[in-house]
């Protein structure tokens, strides 16, 4: 489920828990605006035994953003078939969704900084989410935060 609001540190976010297991969880965080054409922000994985942190993924105002994404998926909230998948411009932050019976939505967010350098790591978690609301809810809150708006 997504939970805007203040964090910690009282710097907007949104996290997103799995419904199935709370303590699975992706926080966007630390938005900064980087210029007219784009946003640097954070994103945090946690699940039992892992905690994961890319400081500088790039939202491109001109590129398929996350919230269009999520949007379409929160409208197919009949399912569909297979995998469908979003990745940032520069591939660190992608997002893999696929649909279960019963209405539920299996949202893979896997970190991967870096990727052509010697030394990388990659991270994922899966979340899930009902299919209707709780996604159109995710896309919002993901698009207040990119955009700075207040919801």
């Amino acid at each position: 489920m997504a939970s805007p609001g203040a964090r910690l540190d009282d710097r907007p976010g949104v996290t997103v828990r799995c419904r199935e297991n709370p303590s699975v969880d992706v926080t966007f965080c630390d938005r900064l605006s980087f210029d007219t054409d784009s946003v640097r922000y954070a994103v945090e994985l946690r699940a039992p035994g892992l905690t994961a942190r890319v400081d500088e993924v790039v939202a491109w105002i001109w590129d398929s953003d996350l919230t269009t994404f999520l949007e379409e998926l929160a409208a197919e909230y009949r399912g569909w078939d297979g995998e469908r998948s979003w990745q940032t411009n520069d591939r660190d932050l992608t997002v893999s969704a696929v649909f279960r019976s019963r209405g539920y939505v299996g949202l893979t967010w896997s970190l991967q900084p870096w990727p052509q350098a010697a030394g990388r790591w990659g991270a994922s978690v899966t979340t899930w989410l009902e299919a209707g609301e709780q996604m159109t809810s995710l896309a919002a809150d993901v698009r207040h935060f990119l955009t700075g708006e207040q919801p």
